[in-house]
């Protein structure tokens, strides 16, 4: 079983006039990284500047890059061979988003295939049962979170993925139940 752990930064919020800027996935079996994937997107539009805010990322730091024309069908092929996505908010936005995008150069969308959002999931990592931030998900996983490097996909991938991966050892995560018991064995 293939596991992709993937997040995005775009240029604002999921609207169709917005554009994906960064995308890291990481394919995981038996709960190690096997491959990677880390690309930097033109987004051929400026970026918000809230958005900009959260990530760091500016329109100088995209020149010379590759557009979702060119990167949306690796993506698509990236995302077809796992058997499960896991993100955070990846239900509400980035997976949305992603869907959006696909479809805007021609491709079917984003493959149907299960997913879990260690965000939905996680509210039991939150002393008031409320969705946990990356940084909440972190603490109670005693995982070690650095503020100068969050909203970097590659960052927040790496400390999700390691977040989930103990979440599921240690009995309060629960992916779908088809998957469950190969998580470990595949």
């Amino acid at each position: 079983m293939i596991v992709a752990a993937l997040d995005i930064e775009t240029t604002g919020l999921l609207a169709p006039d917005h554009r994906i800027i960064e995308v890291y996935i990481a394919l995981y079996r038996k709960g190690k990284k096997v491959w990677s994937y880390d690309q930097r997107i033109d987004p051929q539009r400026a970026i918000s500047a809230d958005a900009q805010r959260v990530h760091g990322i500016s329109n100088a730091d995209l020149f010379g890059k590759p557009t979702w024309d060119d990167v949306g069908p690796a993506v698509h092929g990236v995302l077809q061979r796992a058997d499960l996505f896991v993100w955070h908010n990846g239900d509400e936005f980035d997976g949305p988003f992603i869907d959006q995008e696909l479809k805007r150069i021609g491709l079917p969308g984003l493959p149907p295939k299960p997913s879990f959002d260690t965000m939905v999931h996680g509210v039991w990592a939150t002393p008031d049962g409320k969705k946990p931030r990356l940084e909440e998900l972190c603490f109670a996983c005693g995982v070690e979170y650095d503020k100068a490097k969050a909203h970097a996909a590659y960052y927040d991938v790496e400390v999700m993925a390691e977040c989930f991966f103990r979440g599921v050892e240690w009995g309060f995560f629960s992916p779908p139940t088809l998957m469950e018991g190969n998580l470990k064995a595949a």
